[in-house]
Parts: C-alpha cells; sequence; structure tokens
C-alpha cells in the first residue's frame, strides 16, 4: 500500500474510532460528574432544611471518596476481566439509582450512608474509561483522546449549573417535594438511560468492534503493538511496590484537591458575591467551566504536538493555585472574582488530560488496569480531603478563604513534584 493511502486510512480509521466511541463516553462522563457534583448545589438549600452544618456537608460531600477508594482497584479488574460493556453498564445503572435515593435523606448519618454508597457505585467508572482508551489509541493520541473525555467535567458545569439552577428555580414544593430531592431525582435519570444503552454501544476492544472491517482493524492492532511508549506487564504486587506509581498518585492528590475545592463550592463562592437567586448562580457557575473546557483542549494538543508532559502539568497546575489564591483576594466580588474562579477552573481541569498520559508509559495490561485504578483511588482521596478541609476552617472562620489558601498550596506541591524526579517511562519528556 503506498505511504499516502496508509497515512489517509489511518486518519479515516481514527477518525472513525474517535466518532464512534468517544461522544458517547463523553456524555457518560458529564452525566456521572453531574451525579457526584450535584450536591453542591443542593447544600444551597439543603442544609438549611436539615439543619446541617458546613462540616456535615463537607464530610458528607467527601465520603463519597472513601467508599471510591475501596471499590476502585476491585471495580478495574474485574472491567479488564470481564470487559467494558457489561462493567460500566453496572456502575452507570448501580449509581444512578443510589443517587436518586440520596432525595430521602433527612440526617447526617444518613447523608454520609447515601454518599459512601455513591462512592462504592461509581468506583472503576472514571480509571475504567481511561483504561479502555489505551486498548484503541497509541500514547501520541492519547493526550488529545483524554482531552476529548475529560472535558465532560467543564461541560459538566456548563450544562449542570445552569440545568442544576432552574431545577432548583422552578421545582421548589412540587408535589412536596423540595428543589433539593427534585436536583437528585431527575439529574439520576440520564445516567439510567445511559447504563441501559451501553452494552449496545461499546465494544470490549479493536476485534469486537463490527464497524470496523478487517483492515481498520489491523491498522489499530499494529499501531497498539508497536507503540513505543506502552508500559510493561507487571503482576500487582509490583504495581504496588512501584515507587513510580505511587509519586504519580501523589502529584494526582494534589491536581484533586484543586478540582473538588472548585467542583463542590463553586456555587457556594459565587453565591458569597450577593447572588441570590439559584438560577443565577447556576448561569454563572457556566463561566469558568466554559473557559476551562477551551483550556484543557488547547493544552492537551500542546502536551501532545511537542511530546512533554512535565512542563505542561506543572505550568497548569500552578495556573490553578494562582486562580484559587487570587479568588481569596477579591471574595465577595462578583467579576474579579468570577476572573480568578475562571483561571483557577481552567488551571485545575487542564492537568487531567496530560497527567492521564503517564501510567500507560508505566503499566500495561493487567498492571495498567490495577495501577490505573490505584493512582485514581489514592488521589481522589483529595475528594474527601477538600471538602472537609473547607468545610471545617469556614465553621472555625466564616470564611472559605483559609481553605481554598490550602487547596491553592497542594497545587503548588503537585507542581513541584511533577518537575523533580522520573515518572514515566520516557526519560526527560515524562
Amino acid at each position: 500500500m503506498p505511504p499516502q493511502a496508509s497515512a489517509e486510512l489511518e486518519t479515516a480509521t481514527y477518525a472513525k474510532v474517535t466518532l464512534r466511541l468517544l461522544p458517547f463516553l463523553f456524555v457518560c462522563y458529564v452525566a456521572a460528574y453531574l451525579d457526584r457534583v450535584n450536591v453542591g448545589f443542593a447544600k444551597l438549600q439543603m442544609l438549611s432544611d436539615l439543619r446541617f452544618s458546613e462540616s456535615v456537608y463537607g464530610l458528607g460531600a467527601g465520603v463519597f471518596f472513601i467508599g471510591y477508594f475501596l471499590f476502585e482497584v476491585p471495580s478495574n479488574m474485574l472491567l479488564h476481566r470481564l470487559g467494558a460493556r457489561l462493567w460500566i453498564s453496572r456502575i452507570m445503572v448501580s449509581w444512578a439509582l443510589v443517587s436518586a435515593s440520596s432525595m430521602f435523606v433527612t440526617t447526617p448519618a444518613a447523608f454520609y450512608v447515601v454518599r459512601f454508597l455513591l462512592g462504592v457505585a461509581e468506583a472503576g467508572f472514571f480509571p475504567g474509561i481511561v483504561l479502555y482508551l489505551t486498548y484503541w489509541y497509541p500514547s501520541a493520541r492519547r493526550g488529545r483522546m483524554n482531552a476529548l473525555f475529560m472535558i465532560g467535567i467543564p461541560v459538566a458545569g456548563v450544562l449542570g449549573g445552569p440545568l442544576s439552577g432552574w431545577i432548583m428555580h422552578a421545582f421548589g414544593g412540587l408535589h412536596g417535594l423540595a428543589n433539593w430531592q427534585w436536583l437528585f431525582l431527575l439529574e439520576a435519570l440520564p445516567s439510567l438511560a445511559l447504563g441501559i444503552a451501553t452494552p449496545f454501544v461499546l465494544p470490549n476492544g479493536i476485534r469486537a468492534a463490527a464497524w470496523l472491517d478487517e483492515r481498520e482493524k489491523q491498522l489499530l492492532e499494529a499501531n497498539m503493538a508497536s507503540d513505543g511508549d506502552a508500559g510493561a506487564e507487571a503482576p500487582l504486587r509490583s504495581v504496588l511496590a512501584d515507587g513510580r506509581v505511587w509519586r504519580l498518585a501523589a502529584i494526582y492528590f494534589c491536581c484533586m484537591m484543586g478540582l473538588y475545592g472548585v467542583s463542590f463550592y463553586l456555587p457556594t463562592l459565587i453565591a458569597a458575591a450577593r447572588v441570590s437567586d439559584a438560577l443565577d448562580v447556576g448561569l454563572l457557575t457556566a463561566v469558568p467551566y466554559a473557559v476551562a473546557v477551551a483550556a484543557m483542549i488547547l493544552v492537551a494538543r500542546s502536551s501532545d504536538r511537542r511530546n512533554e508532559r512535565r512542563w505542561h502539568l506543572a505550568v497548569a497546575s500552578l495556573a490553578g493555585a494562582v486562580g484559587l489564591y487570587a479568588s481569596t483576594l477579591c471574595a465577595g466580588q462578583l467579576s474579579p472574582g468570577l476572573i480568578a474562579l475562571s483561571i483557577g477552573t481552567a488551571g485545575v481541569l487542564s492537568t487531567m488530560p496530560v497527567f492521564w498520559t503517564h501510567p500507560s508509559r508505566v503499566l500495561a495490561g493487567t498492571a495498567a488496569a490495577a495501577g490505573i485504578a490505584m493512582i485514581n483511588s489514592i488521589g481522589n482521596l483529595a475528594g474527601f480531603a477538600s471538602p472537609s478541609i473547607i468545610g471545617w476552617i469556614k465553621d472555625l472562620t466564616h470564611s472559605t478563604n483559609g481553605g481554598l489558601v490550602v487547596v491553592a498550596l497542594a497545587l503548588v506541591a503537585g507542581a513541584a513534584l511533577a518537575l523533580t524526579g522520573r515518572s514515566a517511562a520516557a526519560p526527560g519528556r515524562a
């Protein structure tokens, strides 16, 4: 086959794969993330209705990640063994049912239990999709593909903020339910529908894709086999003892401190700037997330084009720290605060697609399934730490500023870790 024809076939084949897989995975992640963080909007009314303190909210928001942590590695191992179609469907249906049950919470203990079970139900979804993408794309394409999937987080903010605000604004009192109860119920329905559709949409791998012809399958398999940055197979015990994996987990923990500081408190920070209507809060939360969508794509493309990861990760993390710290200097001021939060949100979210190019450079196969899940589960413990710290400091000081400073310092630490030592297999280019 002439080189030009081969290049055209490769371009067309990857375009077909991307069109078939990424839109569906993206929509699933939007639904997943919305169900995970809509408690930040529910908080605007839920706390006063149930007489919860900020500390109760922070602990409840964060306890999700304890369940997530405990079941993440087993869940990803099962996905690798049973296949993406079955396991991702199970994850989505179960978390939709648990998320909807949040509407029945009346006590702090019930709030903690439901949030813990939501973490158990969702465990394995995000690292499972990261792993699934490594079955299709060689390392040189993964930064862009990760970005196309992970912009589900800011898009969940762009779409979910106004949607959550509208539900809170329009449904309060309907059929005797509070607005936050309607929020949990209605936003669980898309996840349930997508979970039911998953077995009919996702093939388990290249060979199982009926929409690829034999030439296309062979091309994809050859590219994966010759991927120079693919990691090595390793037993699970050696993964748990690998210092590079633990270093990556520490970096990811720092990044996630920023992400969940934004996710769980952005509506609160905007409401503190004298924005009282829930719909207005929802519309304004879309602004930082819209900026983040563009930033994630630009940073991921730059990182892929230069085949450089560490500096892109570090600079994005530092931008997140600067933005969140700056937001504390203009607390209560809507326009400057929104600009600072937009910079912070864009920086924090831009770390994610670049970061997730690293683990597949270290590990492959079953080791990748375990390693990716381990990194994600440890890193996501920040989802427990970040809101708990912010809530505790707010109860003590009646301000979120101290908590945001802690989060900003964690992002600085993540940038420093990214720039020191080697966290990937490619020397000097990690």
